[in-house]
């Protein structure tokens, strides 16, 4: 018998013991107990645990008393999480919130932030929009809460930002992502009816330079494949549909089944394994007053379906610091700057015009090209000289065409060789400047500046060849078309805090004013048709056409306007009574 003095340094609690040997021996004890353990081996290693603190390990030798004493874990009781406009320790927090910090971000193998926090909180739900690399995906926190938009309010680094702006963060930059939930998000006003997303940006540290690379690369192919048909299978269907339709038995479209074999797998066609790597660069570091961070980072991700044709990639640069100006005064900024470019399969989730659509529902006696001669030469030739002819393959061949399922249904991979040239960019620079002051103790005056400036568009060369059974008129002449679009959004944040301990009473208060300006999208597209070239590769804008033959339409959408005041009062009692309390009043051009 093993006997001892267990001590937990707070009432109403139980621990446990737990042995660590092949052989399981588990006890639970309350407050300042003695518990006994029997058949405790010589050799086996007594485990003493509790939430809240931390776990000690004793082995068990000639002994037969073991006295103990549980000491709070300070990791898990003077935890930090953000919250809107300030942080708290997670002992006091009243809302919901879920946190996840950056060790369980590192490594996923994501394009956008708003997919590493799929599974990883609960009351959130992550949807892709489309497979295409670089998409956004769709997220909803506790469900649906509006007929309009159920999209949350992001907050990066305390600062209100569009969708958009999320975009520009490299996952390895990101210190911890709260989520808040209901009344939590209620000091963000209307804007975060659906929910907020508070992200934070790793800062530097004092101390030694550190430098730290992560790096990343890996195969991505489609989850599973639908069973279809081939050759033989669907050639033998269509003959008992022939029968049954009244046929005569030996008048059957096709006499021989078995000659088709496998046939055409589309499937085949369309998928094939994409490759995705990663690179991130940090460098981080300072002193006393002055800390920085700063890193530089690259994601180049092919898509699974025709991944030629289907990529995106990725450049960002990050610069944060953080400076100590004499003894009340604090300055730092963060800046970010990304580029990105995409490639797209296009029309992804079309009925009839994606690629997807097209592979499951093209018939296998269809060949992907036509090599028989006799056959080819029977195919109009496409290009300027004669309008609207069958596209075709670097040797000459024309893609095959099926005239056994809807005019709609598309030659994939001809539709797809023909936007080679098209691709999407986006340019975007964000950054904010705070200025922060402690006149005494406790009270905390704060100003923001923050700003994001976005250039963003499209470009690519639509050919005049038709790609499926409806003949001329699916593309009756070729065009180039550029679509250029640029925005600005800026805000102006200003906070005075107080916080303060009273013997065991503790509280803070907070009041702000805030300005959030998007000014409008300023647009253009500029088209020109009927070039006097085949391919992709031989269009630009550079060629001098007739005005007849050049299109251009510009736009100016309105601003967007919202002022704000805000107050938030919190306080609690020995950390086990608590009170939040948050006023909002927002005002919106959207409703002047």
């Amino acid at each position: 018998m093993l006997s001892g003095l267990l001590t937990v340094c707070t009432p109403r609690c139980l621990a446990s013991t737990t042995s660590r040997s092949p052989r399981r021996i588990s006890t639970r004890s309350a407050h300042c107990t003695r518990p006994s353990v029997s058949r405790a081996l010589h050799g086996t290693t007594l485990v003493y645990s509790f939430i809240g603190f931390g776990t000690q390990e004793i082995a068990v030798g000639g002994q037969t008393t073991i006295n103990v004493t549980m000491k709070a874990s300070s990791q898990s009781l003077e935890e930090v999480v953000v919250v809107g406009y300030g942080t708290q320790k997670k002992s006091v927090v009243t809302g919901s919130i879920s946190q996840v910090k950056a060790e369980a971000l590192e490594g996923q193998p994501v394009t956008r932030i708003e997919q590493s926090l799929q599974g990883r909180t609960s009351g959130v739900f992550v949807s892709a929009n489309a497979g295409q690399p670089g998409t956004a995906a769709t997220v909803r926190i506790r469900g649906i809460t509006t007929l309009n938009n159920n999209d949350p309010l992001y907050v990066v680094d305390g600062i209100i930002v569009d969708a958009g702006a999320v975009q520009l963060i490299n996952q390895f930059d990101i210190e911890s992502i709260e989520v808040l939930k209901d009344a939590s998000a209620a000091v963000y006003g209307t804007q975060a009816a659906a929910g907020a997303i508070l992200i934070t940006t790793k800062k530097g540290k004092a101390g030694k330079l550190v430098v730290s690379y992560n790096g990343f690369g890996g195969l991505s192919n489609e989850s599973r494949r639908v069973r279809v048909l081939n050759g033989q299978e669907y050639a033998t269907l269509m003959n008992e549909r022939f029968v049954n339709d009244g046929g005569a038995p030996d008048s059957v479209p096709y006499a021989d089944p078995a000659s088709y074999g496998a046939g055409t797998n589309w499937q085949d066609v369309i998928f094939q394994n994409a490759y995705r790597q990663s690179h991130d660069l940090s460098l981080s570091g300072g002193s006393e007053t002055s800390k920085f961070y700063t890193s530089f980072s690259l994601i180049d991700q092919e898509g699974i379906v025709l991944p030629e044709v289907s990529r995106y990639t990725r450049k960002t640069f990050r610069l944060n610091s953080d400076h100590k100006i004499g003894k009340y005064l604090k300055v730092g900024q963060t800046a970010t700057y990304s580029n990105e470019k995409s490639l797209g399969v296009g029309n992804t989730n079309s009925e009839f015009g994606g690629p997807l659509s097209s592979a499951l529902n093209l018939d296998p006696l269809t060949p992907v090209v036509i090599t028989d001669p006799a056959v080819a030469n029977a195919y109009p030739y496409g290009g300027p000289t004669a309008q609207n002819g069958i596209f075709r393959d670097a040797n000459g061949n024309p893609y095959g065409i099926s005239d056994l399922v809807t005019n709609e249904m598309s030659n994939p991979l001809a539709y797809q060789e023909a936007r080679r040239g098209q691709f999407g960019y986006a340019h975007n620079l964000a950054g904010n400047a705070y200025a922060e002051i402690e006149p005494i103790k406790g009270l905390k005056y704060r100003s923001v500046v923050a700003g994001k400036w976005s250039q963003y568009g499209s470009e690519g060369f639509t050919p005049e060849y038709y790609f499926n059974n409806s003949g001329p008129g699916n593309n009756d002449v070729n065009r180039i078309t550029r679509d250029q679009r640029h925005n600005f959004y800026w805000s102006i944040e200003n906070t005075l805090s107080y916080d303060r301990i009273f013997g065991d009473h503790h509280i803070t208060a907070l009041i702000g004013q805030a300005a959030y300006v998007w000014e409008g999208e300023q647009g253009q597209i500029t088209t020109y048709s009927n070039l006097p070239v085949d391919t992709w590769d031989q269009a630009s804008f550079g060629f001098q056409v007739p005005d007849a033959q050049r299109t251009t339409s510009a736009w100016t959408s309105p601003d967007a306007k919202i002022a704000s005041l805000f107050a938030r009062v919190t306080y609690d009692y020995k950390e086990r009574y608590l009170l939040n309390a948050f006023i909002r009043r927002d005002g919106s051009t959207k409703f002047g």
